[in-house]
């Protein structure tokens, strides 16, 4: 698969969602019929689609708005909902800062100390309104904080940085043993993220319920352009992909994939699902959503890291509600809206009657999918001009 780049020097080719196509079967679906259902640790979810733990993304109120709609939203724990009593306050200001200031201005308010009384409050602000709680941190608070979040009511706790392994050398401080970790909580656990089939294997063994598959392919994530790493996520996920079924044949249970970021349409999140995926977070195109706290704003989730920012603020305006964004009716042109109904009618248009088949059908490599025939979109800036 690799091809050689330099003496000594071999690199593979990768892909990502702008470079592939689905190719339509034999037999097409009623879209209305199709089952997009995402299961995880026995529990079933209407909306196979996940509100990534950001802060312009997810706070109490949008967590509930989606567990009624049928999902899940992830709060993070190591962010202005754990900071601040009133995290309106410093979202307005997030929200009013220039472009030149934002990220000074992130770093200096994530400074403020996590109070660990705000994390027990926020999971049972969500349990007492009937929504389902999901929350995340880093692996330095893991222990700790997943204790306070399960004995709040927490459903699901979520492990996640930039980079995870199995393996982390440190001696300047403990690392997370994740083995003991998934083994001690009593509740389903997701790690994040990573990119490689070995990777996502070992993660497996550590008795994680679902993996995160990604690295620096947000909207707001700078990761790749600062540290220079991650993989496009087609690529990514197929081979995650493999490894999830190379595990199931080997142990008999069942590791979710979920593709973590790069998508900002429909269109993608299909192709997430057509490589392998159970189940896509996203946080752009939430982040638009009238019910998201970050007023128009998103940013990265190492935009706060007082030495190495590896995000940035970004503007994504507000289209809509969060019921229009997953179910429509579009009120758009670019494909940001309705998502489940582009996953629906792309499922019938392949002929897969579950997200289990979206896994068999044909991808093709086709570079100019976004372009052929589109010159007056690309010229005028619409629809997939944009």
């Amino acid at each position: 698969m690799a091809e050689w780049i330099g003496i000594g020097k071999r690199a593979r080719r990768c892909y990502g969602f702008d470079e592939v196509a689905l190719v339509p079967g034999a037999q097409t679906v009623n879209p209305n019929e199709v089952d997009t259902s995402f299961e995880i640790a026995g529990r079933k979810f209407k909306i196979p689609i996940l509100a990534a733990a950001m802060d312009g993304v997810v706070d109490v109120k949008f967590a509930v708005t989606m567990s009624g709609l049928g999902g899940i939203a992830v709060l993070n724990l190591d962010g202005v909902q754990t900071r601040y009593t009133n995290p309106e306050t410093v979202l307005g200001q997030i929200a009013k800062a220039s472009p030149q200031k934002a990220t000074e201005l992130i770093q200096s308010i994530y400074n403020t100390p996590i109070k660990e009384k705000l994390i027990s409050k926020r999971v049972a602000e969500i349990k007492r309104k009937k929504g389902t709680a999901v929350v995340s941190c880093i692996p330095a608070h893991a222990e700790k904080f997943s204790q306070i979040a399960i004995s709040s009511g927490a459903d699901i706790f979520v492990v996640q940085s930039t980079v995870t392994t199995t393996k982390h050398v440190a001696k300047e401080y403990k690392s997370l043993d994740l083995f003991k970790f998934c083994k001690s909580i009593k509740i389903p656990v997701l790690i994040g993220n990573c990119v490689t089939y070995e990777t996502t294997l070992e993660l497996m063994e550590t008795g994680a319920t679902g993996l995160l598959i990604g690295v620096g392919p947000g909207a707001a994530c700078t990761t790749r352009g600062v540290l220079g790493i991650g993989v496009p996520q087609v690529t990514a996920t197929v081979d995650a992909a493999s490894a999830r079924d190379f595990y199931y044949k080997r142990t008999g249970r069942y590791v979710s994939i979920i593709t973590d970021g790069g998508m900002n349409r429909g269109g993608d999140i299909c192709k997430a699902f057509a490589c392998g995926a159970d189940a896509a977070m996203i946080g752009s195109s939430f982040a638009r959503a009238k019910e998201a706290p970050g007023r128009s704003y998103h940013w990265g989730m190492a935009t706060s890291h007082v030495n190495l920012p590896r995000g940035t603020r970004i503007y994504v305006g507000t289209t809509g509600t969060l019921k229009e964004i997953l179910f429509g009716p579009a009120k758009v042109d670019d494909g940001s809206q309705n998502l489940m109904g582009a996953l629906k009618t792309s499922m019938g248009s392949l002929g897969a009657q579950d997200l289990k088949k979206m896994h068999d059908v044909e991808i093709i490599i086709a570079p100019s999918i976004q372009t052929e025939g589109k010159i007056f979109q690309v010229d005028q800036r619409v629809g997939m001009g944009k």
